[in-house]
């Protein structure tokens, strides 16, 4: 309805065809011929002008101008000749498209029809009352119900379309969360397959070396003595794997976040407290993130806490989420070594997947030394009721570790 090709068509055709009426009579030509020509033109002149431009507006204003404009030349027209009001099948149908209530539009066609009636009266004398009453009263009624026929389609067209919207981004958020339990599903899988394989090896390894151990307790003699001192050496060595295989199973185990950010960070908070006998603090009070969000955040917290795990040597960590500005902001803090010279996804501290996922989400990172010691990790992640900044591209830490989000320069 609002292609304009298609009205200046119909404008065009619709004129000529009012021509071609007055040039059916053999000249020479009258008064009558030369106004409808006249009101001919300026219709075509002020649907250029103006009304064209208007398609689509669904203003008050415009939509008003237009009316006025196309009753006078209606009834002008149809004073100089009874069959310029052919002009009606295009003035009707443009008068419902621009009316921004169907209220207006009645009232719109109510003004033309009257037009149209003082244009036959004026053309026919007292004797064109009927004729002219008639003629609008049948055009005005025929516009109304063809206009409210059309206006039911076209909202109900528009309820489906909603509709299809909803169903759409429905489908979009059930392949988001189909995803997202494979992947939950997987790194549980995983977890499982490491506890029931490696870390029952390497506990019977230790178990075999302590047992070695104690009967070479009773052997004299120097190789006996190195033996023993090979056999400590293995379970140290089965220890420390022991240790690294439960923590890879802690934090490869799922984390579930339906029931919300704040008691997912507590459980991860609990399970990592059971492994490791290290305090950790959860203060979770942000609100306004989606459930992707969410999960970055989770994961990222995870991360956190296993390079606490693996390189702090901490006795108490800290993990909070709280609003800062548009962000929701996520810190791990420890008391432990602190990160040195460490950089962000350098070797042994592992934050590259922190990095990925906030640069996936717009969001941004940074890792530094504590004041009282240790080391601070932050996650920024946008609010869902923030605008979000331009799209994120990959990022690189600066020398203090931040990740700043790229310009347009950089994603180009």
């Amino acid at each position: 309805m609002l292609n304009r090709r298609w009205w200046d068509v119909a404008a065009i055709a619709v004129a000529s065809i009012l021509v071609l009426f007055t040039l059916f009579d053999p000249p020479p030509y009258g008064p009558d011929d030369w106004g409808v020509w006249a009101t001919t033109g300026a219709f075509l002149v002020f649907y250029f002008a103006y009304a064209r431009a208007r398609l689509g507006a669904d203003r008050l204003a415009p939509h008003l101008v237009i009316s006025i404009a196309f009753a006078v030349l209606v009834g002008v027209g149809a004073s100089f000749e009874p069959s310029f009001a052919i002009i009606q099948v295009f003035v009707y149908p443009f008068i419902w498209t621009t009316a921004p209530s169907i209220r207006s539009a009645l009232v719109s066609n109510a003004l033309i029809g009257s037009a149209l009636a003082v244009g036959y009266i004026v053309h026919f004398g007292p004797s064109g009352i009927v004729a002219g009453v008639a003629s609008a009263a049948l055009s005005v009624g025929f516009s109304i119900a063809l206009g409210l026929w059309i206006t039911n389609i076209a909202v109900y067209g528009q309820e489906r379309g909603r509709l299809l919207e909803e169903l759409q981004a429905t489908q979009g958020q059930l392949a988001a969360m189909h995803r997202d339990a494979g992947v939950v599903e997987e790194r549980a899988r995983l977890a499982r397959e490491i506890h029931d394989t490696i870390a029952q090896s390497l506990t019977g390894l230790v178990m075999v070396a302590q047992r070695t151990g104690t009967r070479l307790g009773g052997v004299d003699g120097e190789a006996a003595a190195s033996a023993r001192a090979d056999v400590e050496l293995m379970e140290q060595m089965a220890r420390e794997a022991l240790t690294e295989a439960r923590g890879l199973v802690a934090s490869l185990a799922p984390v579930e976040s339906g029931a919300g950010l704040g008691d997912a960070l507590a459980r991860l908070a609990a399970n990592f407290e059971r492994e490791t006998d290290v305090v950790v603090t959860v203060s979770a009070s942000a609100t306004g993130l989606s459930r992707e969000h969410e999960v970055v955040l989770l994961r990222s917290a995870q991360e956190g806490l296993a390079n606490v795990r693996k390189h702090a040597d901490a006795r108490h960590a800290a993990v909070t989420v709280e609003s800062v500005g548009g962000e929701v902001v996520l810190t791990v803090s420890d008391d432990g070594v602190g990160p040195g010279a460490a950089m962000p996804g350098a070797s042994g501290f592992g934050l590259a997947g922190i990095r990925d996922r906030t640069a996936l989400v717009g969001g941004s990172f940074a890792i530094e030394p504590g004041a009282g010691g240790g080391t601070v990790l932050r996650v920024g992640i946008p609010r869902a009721d923030a605008a979000l900044p331009p799209t994120a591209g990959r990022v690189a830490p600066d020398a203090g570790g931040r990740v700043s989000r790229p310009t347009s320069e950089e994603t180009s």
